[in-house]
């Protein structure tokens, strides 16, 4: 997780002659970023971080505005918590324990949500819902395909954060009292689709993607072998049509736990070199990075094309 910079308080900083006329100069000229009203961040800094580590900055400058304890949930909870999600763009989200309907004001989104069924955390200096209330949350009320990345992560152990995994029993048991029918029948089909050996967020987004166009379920982490002996796992593979599918995240060029100590450009080449083997020994080979993630349909007319099979309509059965 990257070290995110410290925020500039306004409140703070008057004492030493920082002006708002000063502040909104500094911001004219990028060299800070306005976050929040009285709050900002060194602009630099601001532009070396990551979408998602630029939403959780967005999330900690929300909390530096409040005067009230607040409890953040959904996406907001799951960036405090490390728990990846679909797009960078949302509202900041929090929970109110008034039944007036929640309120959205200033960029915070505010859910009702009954006291009795919530268990609160502090957590990196916020509150936040627990991560199972967290990744229901999100499974109730994101779309299904956006909702298994959450899902998929919570069931692996999560070594950076030294958090332990959590297991279907332990979702499924903090559904009832908490939630509508409707919403518990969102949550239910999405922990039985969850799957701990999607091995990070786009594959779990992929694999969520080709469920919903309709594609026969893959084997995941699947061996492929020669007469050499072991090529490696794939990411899916569809045994009847021999389809080999691998999404390219930049996590296997540029994190050290991928690397393994070895170079960008050296993990391109041994990438290469692994496809052309798997090529060798029979399969197809399809691969898809974010960006066909990202346009609706590209994913399915990429797999379509290399001959993915489709699963059978219950009539053909």
């Amino acid at each position: 997780m990257a070290e995110l910079p410290r925020l500039v308080l306004a409140r703070e900083h008057i004492q030493q002659g920082l002006t708002p006329k000063i502040l909104a100069r500094r911001c004219a000229s990028g060299a800070l970023v306005r976050l929040r009203q009285g709050v900002y961040v060194d602009g630099e800094a601001w532009g070396s971080l990551q979408p998602w580590d630029q939403y959780r900055l967005r999330v900690q400058a929300a909390a530096e505005t409040f005067t009230a304890p607040t409890v953040f949930s959904r996406h907001s909870a799951a960036s405090v918590w490390g728990i990846p999600t679909v797009g960078h763009r949302h509202p900041v989200h929090a929970l109110t324990f008034q039944n007036d309907g929640g309120r959205s004001r200033a960029g915070v989104r505010r859910h009702y949500a009954d006291p009795a069924g919530v268990k609160v955390f502090r957590h990196d200096g916020l509150l936040v819902t627990g991560r199972v209330r967290t990744v229901l949350d999100l499974a109730a009320f994101t779309p299904f395909a956006e909702a298994i990345v959450p899902m998929d992560h919570v069931l692996r152990p999560d070594g950076a954060r030294n958090l332990p995994p959590l297991s279907k029993e332990q979702l499924l048991g903090e559904i009832e009292g908490n939630y509508a029918a409707a919403a518990a029948r969102r949550i239910t089909v999405a922990i039985e689709f969850a799957d701990p050996q999607s091995a990070s967020a786009g594959e779990s987004y992929s694999r969520a993607l080709m469920h919903v166009a309709g594609f026969e379920t893959p084997a995941l982490q699947h061996g492929i072998r020669d007469a050499d002996g072991l090529i490696g796992y794939s990411d899916y593979y569809w045994d009847s049509a021999r389809i080999v599918g691998e999404f390219d995240g930049m996590e296997k060029y540029m994190k050290p736990e991928y690397l393994r100590g070895r170079t960008p450009s050296q993990a391109v080449v041994d990438e290469k070199y692994r496809e052309d083997r798997i090529r060798a020994a029979g399969p197809t080979v399809v691969r898809w990075v974010w960006a066909d993630l990202t346009m609706p349909g590209r994913l399915e007319r990429k797999l379509a094309a290399a001959g993915v099979p489709r699963r059978r309509t219950r009539s053909a059965r």
